[in-house]
């Protein structure tokens, strides 16, 4: 049975996908990485972080978003890149995973894109250190490598 889209004249309608293969893509020390859109739910610039006690050193703490607290990992820290101080240019991509909410500090926000499957390989296995299992995949877009990470192993 094909399943297609039928206008809305009674006939019923199919919604189509519109986040599918979609990835928010952001720079980290001079890498492009992407996250699946589907669990951003906003991007907002650098807020004060309030720093808690006894966490790991990628958690820099909190920040109060419009009334409710949300834990901020920088995501260079998380991969053991150098850090770099904050600018204009740093974002906090807020995302949503399971009802856990969290704020990821990027170096910046590049745009959002079209990653189909048919551009995509699976990562590496050549990581003995365990870093690549946040890596979904590699896409690939026009010549350019992007690293496209698992939002769910990234905040576990």
């Amino acid at each position: 049975m094909e399943n297609t889209a039928r206008n809305d004249e009674g006939f019923g309608f199919v919604e189509e996908d519109t986040q599918k293969d979609k990835y928010l893509t952001f720079s980290l020390a001079e890498e492009v990485y992407a996250i699946d859109i589907s669990y951003v739910t906003e991007i907002i610039g650098i807020l004060k972080i309030t720093k808690v006690p006894g966490m790991p050193p990628f958690i820099k703490g909190v920040i109060n978003l419009r009334g409710k607290v949300i834990p901020v990992m920088d995501v260079r820290a998380r991969f053991k890149l150098p850090a770099r101080d904050y600018d204009e240019r740093t974002c906090v991509v807020v995302v949503n995973v399971a009802d856990n909410v969290m704020g990821l500090v990027v170096d910046h926000v590049n745009e959002v894109m079209d990653i189909p499957v048919s551009q995509v390989e699976p990562p590496p296995a050549v990581n003995a250190n365990g870093g690549g299992k946040y890596v979904k995949g590699i896409g690939k877009v026009d010549g350019e490598v992007i690293i496209l990470l698992e939002v769910e192993c990234l905040l576990g």
